[in-house]
């Protein structure tokens, strides 16, 4: 099992890595994760921890998603200032979020059922005075500090608040709870979670005299040092309402070949004979992107379903004239041409070339003109012919929607408003 997460890019560091081995090798073994709701969705990094989790199930190991309602109520240091401390209304209902996103990527229902749990169960009624006195003297202040993100807020102007301090202790219960609970031996998380994750494995030591292991993945950086996760700035969500199935298709479509033959490995169920096949494919032919399209639909699929997947690729397919526009649903549509960028044009509508100039596809009406008598425009995938052709109420798309495009790559979308 160690072997393959290491094939896969899954490893970055782990305690004893000899005896986590054995440990996996020997029977199954329970594993967890924690995920904190500091946001209404989880994103790429938590997708890594996801992917994590469902090969140790499928490899017969029972797994544990933590959704952390207290930890969330005080949130992980971050490396550069405090969190804006949230409602625990606000918490509990993003709890509920995150735990209903993380359902579909494992089996709660089968013969090894995944396991899920909020930490506010066991810290919600604990006492201050029993933390501190329980599980508090187990801690020293000395190694504590030496925290990476813990010095780095220590380094700085700001410092660092005694709640989120006190984040790694809340943390470390958590692993002693789960151990003493269900006998979980194993806690996963991305690599600059070590520090947190380090601090259970010592308090299960020193509390039960017990041997329990990390193993953290790593950061995932394109060539240029840039974390994977991010598109034009912002996040990449898994809620199709924070990033569609669109854009989310769209985001791996286009991902850098010097890279996607890693996140096949790390995102995909793909064999080592399958993405060999990819890989050499790259090699030869990089100019079909063969390999960031199964990167791009195995992902979405994991993510949002086959059918949205699917509905991802014939509207990407449509956009540029290599599929049916008729095919394709209004949400899919919708969130295509809002990737490509959507202008609002009042009723009643101009001509082709007042569009094609409002969308931006050209910077003048001379050059609109222009691109329409040389064959380069066209209107819902057809060539258009008259400048002065002006789009009628059976043009529009789902009632609503326009699609421009000049040559072959520029697109643009015309949404329609009335009143």
């Amino acid at each position: 099992m160690l072997d393959e997460l290491e094939w896969r890019g899954l490893v970055a560091h782990s305690t004893d890595a000899g005896e986590l081995a054995r440990a996996l090798a020997a029977g199954p073994v329970t594993a967890y994760c924690g995920f904190d709701p500091t946001a209404p969705s989880l994103h790429f990094g938590n997708l890594v921890q996801l992917v994590l989790l469902r090969r140790l199930q499928r490899a017969g190991h029972r797994v544990i998603c933590l959704v952390g309602g207290s930890t969330g109520l005080i949130g992980d240091p971050r490396p550069s200032s405090e969190r804006a401390l949230k409602t625990k209304e606000q918490t509990a209902e993003w709890v509920s979020r995150i735990q209903q996103q993380i359902r579909p990527f494992l089996d709660f229902d089968g013969e090894n059922p995944a396991l899920m749990v909020n930490n506010l169960d066991w810290t919600g009624p604990m006492s201050a005075l029993d933390f501190l006195r329980d599980i508090g003297k187990h801690f020293r202040v000395g190694t504590m500090i030496k925290k990476e993100i813990v010095a780095a807020r220590l380094a700085g102007d700001e410092g660092i608040s005694y709640a989120e301090f006190s984040y790694q202790i809340l943390q470390a219960l958590d692993f002693l709870h789960l151990y003493r609970e269900y006998g979980c031996i194993l806690q996963t998380g991305g690599q600059d979670q070590w520090g947190n994750l380090t601090a259970g494995v010592d308090l299960i030591r020193k509390a039960e005299g017990g041997t329990a292991h990390v193993l953290v993945t790593p950061l995932l950086t394109d060539s240029g040092g840039v974390k994977f996760g991010k598109s034009e700035g912002n996040a990449v969500w898994l809620s199709p309402e924070m990033t569609s199935p669109y854009a989310f298709y769209q985001y791996w479509r286009n991902i850098e070949d010097a890279s996607v033959i890693m996140l096949l490995k790390v995102l995909t169920d793909r064999t080592r004979d399958e993405i060999a096949e990819l890989e050499t494919d790259l090699a030869e032919r990089p100019h079909l992107r063969r390999a960031q399209q199964v990167l791009a639909r195995d992902v979405t699929a994991l993510v949002h379903g086959a059918v949205a997947a699917d509905a991802a690729i014939a509207a990407a397919g449509a956009l540029f004239g290599r599929g049916d526009l008729a095919g394709t649903d209004r949400e899919s549509l919708a969130a295509a041409l809002a990737e490509a960028g959507l202008t609002r044009v009042a009723e009643p509508l101009p001509d082709i070339a007042h569009l094609m100039h409002a969308a931006g596809l050209v910077s003048s009406l001379s050059e609109a003109r222009r691109a329409i008598a040389e064959g380069g425009a066209y209107l819902n995938n057809v060539r258009v012919e008259d400048a002065e052709l002006v789009p009628t109420s059976a043009d529009l798309l789902f009632g609503s929607y326009l699609l421009l495009r000049r040559g072959k790559r520029t697109v643009a979308g015309i949404e329609v408003t009335y009143g």
